[in-house]
């Protein structure tokens, strides 16, 4: 592990113990953790996109506000969901974020969660999927992102307004394909990432229970799309994340919120889009342990950057806090330099 950064799921509504009322609070919160971040030396801001429910949802006006409003922090998203996303609509998107952030992103997409909403992207216009959970429709459109990306010219001119020809999308960031991450939730779909030489953004559940740890099968994982990364001929050194629910028990209050229910947590087994799959357990415990317990995790040392699941709706100063007691009592431990120390780097393959 070289790097730490926080994952918001940007939860808001009036319920009781929230400080995230609704969606305003939850936008402006958003940015002022990722402000407290930057000081520390967090490497990471991402926050979850999820649609027709109460949470984050559209992602790049929320990064281009953290982005701007930051020094050295990477800001980016784990996932977008493609399926709801207008390829051509998005690369130039992603361009002006990153030309804003000066390269500063992270920019995780995949065929995201399962929706409160049934098909919910065909009530954004989009059909045709021919897969019940439409990941044809996300990957068709995914191909057509890159391409944009990649700068090939894909419109027609009108002869009366340009040269004859065919034109790419604009504004265009160069470099920004490698730093574009698909969210994978299987070997299959971790390896095809490799082949397309992206980075790896290791779901919070796998589509496989074999009885093994969560964090062995992830490890598995990470290695089979570091394989096929090499073996597709790819020359760079990919990014690879993994996400993790930590609370370092430091206060009273950690404790409270933590301590009886987080200490000795275990894997999950569970079913999801009808697969049997695994999900990662919490982690709450003092400095100490934790630390034994993040270097046994096979996962978080293959991977260069751990991505902390907050608590959002507990507020700013909490969150800040979780992150702050992570860096100062932990993060080193494992390997982590700060954001001081300039852009995160893969690991060689």
């Amino acid at each position: 592990m070289r790097a730490f950064g926080f994952l918001s799921f940007g939860h808001y509504g009036p319920v009781p113990g929230s400080r995230v009322r609704t969606a305003g609070d939850m936008l402006r919160q958003t940015i002022e953790i990722a402000e407290g971040a930057d000081e520390i030396g967090v490497n990471g801001a991402y926050v979850r996109v999820h649609h027709f429910a109460r949470q984050a949802a559209s992602p790049i006006p929320l990064l281009t506000a953290m982005a701007a409003r930051t020094r050295r922090i990477e800001v980016g998203t784990g996932v977008i969901d493609m399926r709801y996303e207008n390829p051509l609509y998005f690369a130039e998107e992603a361009a002006a974020l990153d030309l804003i952030a000066e390269n500063r992103i992270a920019l995780g997409v995949s065929r995201g969660s399962p929706e409160p909403a049934l098909r919910g992207y065909e009530n954004f216009g989009y059909h045709g999927a021919q897969d019940p959970r439409g990941a044809d429709l996300a990957r068709e459109k995914f191909e057509l992102f890159l391409r944009a990306v990649d700068g090939e010219a894909l419109a027609e001119s009108d002869p009366q307004m340009a040269p004859p020809g065919r034109l790419p999308i604009e504004p265009r960031s160069p470099g920004l394909r490698d730093r574009i991450w698909w969210g994978a939730g299987s070997r299959e779909s971790a390896e095809q990432v490799g082949r397309q030489g992206l980075n790896l953004m290791s779901s919070t559940l796998l589509t496989e229970a074999t009885g093994e740890a969560f964090h062995v099968l992830q490890r598995q994982q990470i290695e089979g799309f570091r394989e096929a990364y090499r073996e597709a001929g790819h020359r760079g050194t990919p990014r690879v994340s993994v996400s993790r629910s930590v609370f370092p028990i430091v206060s009273a209050e950690d404790e409270q919120y933590f301590g009886l229910r987080g200490r000795d947590g275990q894997d999950q087994i569970g079913v999801i889009d009808g697969f049997r799959s695994t999900f990662g357990k919490t982690y709450a415990d003092t400095p100490d342990r934790l630390i034994e317990q993040l270097r046994a995790d096979e996962a978080v040392m293959a991977a260069d950057t751990l991505m902390l699941t907050i608590p959002n709706q507990l507020g700013v100063a909490y969150c800040v806090h979780i992150l702050e007691s992570f860096a100062q009592y932990v993060a080193p431990e494992l390997g982590w330099k700060p954001n001081t120390e300039g852009p995160v780097e893969g690991y060689a393959i």
